[in-house]
């Protein structure tokens, strides 16, 4: 196997970006969801914006440009709103990093893991503003970072058997990297998150794609935007006489090894499911609802993909990831590009079952 689409998105939400080439940290892939955007509500407190629930996102396109991110706005037809704002016909251009002295704050919380973030402040919140016609602001996360809150490998019995033979544990407790690669050596400290939901990375197979693509009526198939990965796997070309990649295989992954093209090999943690929600059914070109069969592929799914027993009423598709415990890795994380060679290193006996605090 090999990686087949590499993506970012370097703010929360908005349409991915494809890159040929990533750097893969312990919190997430490098530039990956490190801004966000919230809503002003009507009594002064924020909203998280997230595309399940704000599904105009996907009409925000964004790439990197040396040490900036560009935004651009794809007017739908027909508009979301009237009349056209200047706005929506420009430019927005994000530094990277940011400053940070003299921002004001903003608590943020995503799934019960909070942090503090930065207020970019204008012109950034003007523009955002404008182009999705209610008030928004952009944050950024600093060096704060969110605590994962469950499924880290450390507590998976994968690694959990591994480390009764090999004892890596105590190793990885002395290097676990905050934001921006610092060099954390406290053995309590937590591993930590982006804006990204659940783990650092999600992976997806494009032989499952082609499995929901053929549940839809012919001459449609499913836009693998639409399931938000990072890491998306197929069949290697070649790679002569690799077996064919089977639809849904990587439910029963726990481990993948990723070999770079300079020989360097890394390893991947497949700890948790992806349960989905209606944010598969958004046209990435109309920011609504699709219309007709592609408008309903949740539901399709419902149907023989609610397979983890402890997420009954999701379908799965793909799996959460994080660099392995005995990956080695240093400040500047580990490269992965499309093309690499991948191969399934651990299998599970069962699927995963989903678990989370308080649930």
């Amino acid at each position: 196997m090999a990686p087949a689409d590499l993506y970012i998105y370097p703010i929360k939400s908005l349409a991915p970006l494809s890159v040929p080439r990533a750097r893969l940290l312990r919190e997430s892939v490098e530039n990956d969801r490190r801004f966000m955007l919230l809503k002003v509500e009507a009594n002064g407190e924020y909203k998280n914006i997230q595309i399940p629930y704000f599904p105009e996102c996907a009409l925000f396109h964004q790439r990197l440009d040396g040490d900036e991110i560009e935004v651009t706005y794809a007017v739908p037809s027909p508009p979301i709103f009237t009349p056209i704002v200047p706005e929506q016909q420009t430019a927005l251009r994000v530094p990277l990093s940011p400053k940070l002295e003299g921002r004001d704050t903003v608590d943020v919380s995503i799934g019960g893991s909070a942090t503090l973030a930065y207020r970019m402040g204008d012109p950034y919140d003007g523009w955002f503003t404008a182009c999705f016609g209610y008030e928004v602001i952009l944050v950024f996360i600093g060096d704060q970072g969110r605590d994962v809150l469950a499924h880290e490998p450390s507590k998976h019995y994968l690694w959990q058997q591994q480390q009764k033979t090999s004892g890596w544990l105590p190793s990885i407790a002395t290097y676990l990297p905050g934001l921006g690669g610092w060099n954390k050596k406290e053995e309590d400290m937590p591993e930590q998150l982006t804006f990204n939901e659940i783990a650092p990375f999600l992976v997806t197979s494009r032989a499952s794609l082609r499995d929901v693509s053929n549940r839809l009526p012919e001459g449609e198939e499913m836009d693998m935007r639409r399931f938000r990965s990072n890491i998306v796997v197929d069949e290697n070309s070649q790679a002569p006489g690799e077996e064919e990649l089977k639809a849904w295989e990587e439910d029963f992954w726990g481990e993948l090894s990723v070999t770079h093209s300079n020989g360097e090999e890394h390893r991947l943690a497949l700890t948790a499911n992806c349960g989905r929600c209606i944010s598969i059914n958004i046209d990435y070109d109309t920011g609504r609802k699709s219309v007709g069969e592609l408008g309903f592929v949740l539901k399709k799914l419902m149907r023989d993909r609610r397979v983890d027993k402890g997420n009954k009423w999701s379908p799965i598709f793909g799996r959460y990831a994080f660099l392995a415990p005995e990956s080695s890795q240093g400040d500047d994380g580990v490269e992965i590009a499309v093309g690499d060679e991948v191969n399934v290193t651990k299998r599970l006996e069962d699927r995963d079952s989903w678990s989370w605090p308080d649930d």
